[in-house]
């Protein structure tokens, strides 16, 4: 039943229509009325004196129509109707982008600057990974953080709002003050591995070096490479900053324990790339160069968006009965009161 130009409601299960016809079959195949037991009612004779049409015809054929109303509610509720929305295309680009956020200590170093203010490394790497998530509509994204132990904050998933909000949630030490490299690159291994996704990429960010873990990143990194994985890696941080000592302000070097060459050897065996952020604008022109190397587009599937609509019949059908057996209720009663007050009347006369 097409009921706009895109949109239809369908029957899930359409054979259940064949229901509607057990009333009728059970109604030929009905017990004898010879083993029905009778009701005795002492005014008899009085009810026998009225119209059979107005008594009997008119009764029988109001429940039949009723009866017959009813029924259909839950055949309907049981041939599972469902309204399904206008044809929506999705890009699918066959592509997983795990992303392994640092969470140690040093992250929480102010040496880069947003809006003026000077901010955690952290706060820079949510600010620019916002509109960049938000850009790969169409990839499975995953997030790990990673401090001391790596841990998977999200599981590869196309919900883009989910792992945004993850990401805004994370705060720096929750996975331990030191930085487990090899960890974060050998858990992106253990979740990808078994894809059969085209292409795994892996954007590992950091500001410092491999200080724990079992795996080291060279070890992680051949896994990676056999693994089909390909690693882009940024190094995030400021190459120098002025603070104040006892002898005047000095110049210092914030990211002298980043280890720019495992970085650099980590991208180059995968075939990925390596950056360097040194501010918020090289950060943001990073995730807009990963965008140019991983187009995100490749597919479109057509997505019918499905909402079940099986529970209004079934509740119109339920509030039916409901409402009959009520009404037979009443009026179960004020015949019993009747009959009651008929018999009083004969006994007393």
């Amino acid at each position: 039943m097409i009921l706009s130009e895109n949109s239809v409601l369908e029957f899930v299960w359409p054979w259940s229509s064949l229901f509607w016809i057990m009333p009728i079959v059970i109604r030929i195949f009905k017990p004898s009325e010879n083993f029905v037991r009778s009701l005795r009612v002492p005014f008899y004779k009085r009810i026998t004196g009225l119209p059979k049409s107005e008594l009997y015809e008119g009764i029988k054929i109001r429940t039949f129509l009723f009866s017959i109303i009813i029924w259909s509610f839950f055949v309907i509720a049981a041939m599972r109707p469902q309204w399904v929305g206008e044809p929506t295309e999705i890009a699918i680009s066959g592509r997983s982008v795990m992303i392994a956020v640092d969470l140690s200590g040093s992250m929480k170093e102010k040496d880069l600057k947003l809006n003026g203010d000077s901010v955690t490394r952290l706060e820079i790497v949510k600010s620019v990974l916002r509109p960049f998530i938000e850009r790969r509509k169409g990839d499975r994204l995953g997030l790990i953080l990673f401090g001391s132990q790596a841990y998977l904050q999200t599981p590869l998933t196309f919900d883009i709002i989910t792992l945004t909000q993850m990401l805004e949630e994370s705060e720096i030490g929750i996975a331990g003050e030191r930085t487990a490299i090899g960890n974060a690159i050998g858990l992106a291994i253990k979740k990808m591995k078994d894809l059969t996704d085209e292409e795994k990429v892996l954007i590992l960010l950091t500001d410092g070096q491999n200080t724990a873990g079992e795996v080291s990143p060279e070890d992680a990194g051949l896994s990676a490479k056999n693994t089909g994985i390909k690693i882009h890696t940024i190094g995030i941080g400021a190459d120098e900053v002025w603070v104040s000592t006892l002898f005047g302000k000095q110049k210092v070097n914030p990211s002298i324990e980043l280890d720019e060459f495992m970085l650099k050897n980590l991208s180059k065996k995968t075939g990925g790339t390596y950056f360097r952020a040194r501010n918020k604008e090289e950060l943001e022109r990073i995730y807009e160069m990963i965008d140019k190397i991983e187009p995100i587009e490749k597919e479109k599937k057509i997505f019918r968006p499905r909402q079940s609509l099986f529970f209004w019949p079934l509740g119109i059908g339920v509030l039916s009965v409901f409402f009959i057996l009520t009404i037979f209720y009443i009026k179960k009663n004020i015949i019993i009161k009747f009959n009651n007050k008929i018999s009083k009347n004969d006994n007393y006369k």
